[in-house]
């Protein structure tokens, strides 16, 4: 190869490289322009999925709730489709007076299929693929395409037994981010 031949190889892999610094740079400030603020996801120790604050929404009352008998939901808005469900011991994320009342959103991770509430084992499984997710382990994949783990309500329950949703722990499916 001679020395010109050299040189202009060298030029392209420069430009080249320019060029992919120049997009990561645009795509950097693309995401830090529609970012929000953040907390890591408790018992994280700072690393693992995003945990994003939404206002509070009132979803129903304990006394209403039967156990392993899920509740239709909408959060953090009407089009975010859940389900909160009372699973009759305590579980990672439970509240409540026994611990055991969680939701989760309740389209598929992988595709947005809706899924199906399992009382026999606990587990939401998706009707399009067939992933299944543990409601017993924080929305934990078992099975299946999903790349992730379902998305969990982060809830309160108040002295009147009021249950509230205020945050969620993954991304909805069908959002470019958590953002209302």
């Amino acid at each position: 190869m001679s020395e010109m031949d050299r040189r202009a190889l060298a030029r392209r892999q420069f430009l080249s490289g320019a060029g992919l610094a120049a997009a990561g740079a645009a795509a950097g400030a693309a995401v830090g322009a529609s970012a929000v603020a953040v907390e890591a996801k408790p018992g994280t120790g700072g690393s693992g999925p995003a945990l994003v604050s939404y206002p509070g929404a009132r979803l129903a009352n304990v006394r209403d709730l039967k156990i392993n008998a899920p509740v239709d939901v909408a959060y953090p808005d009407p089009d975010a489709l859940g389900i909160l469900v009372k699973l009759g011991r305590p579980v990672p994320g439970g509240v409540g007076p026994d611990g055991d009342i969680v939701a989760f959103s309740s389209l598929c991770p992988h595709r947005g299929y809706p899924l199906r509430y399992e009382p026999s084992d606990r587990t939401l499984t998706c009707l399009g693929h067939y992933s299944r997710f543990d409601c017993e382990k924080a929305g934990q994949q078992i099975w299946g395409h999903a790349t992730q783990n379902l998305p969990q309500y982060r809830l309160r329950v108040d002295e009147a037994g009021d249950i509230y949703a205020e945050s969620v722990d993954e991304l909805l499916y069908g959002r470019v981010s958590n953002v209302l």
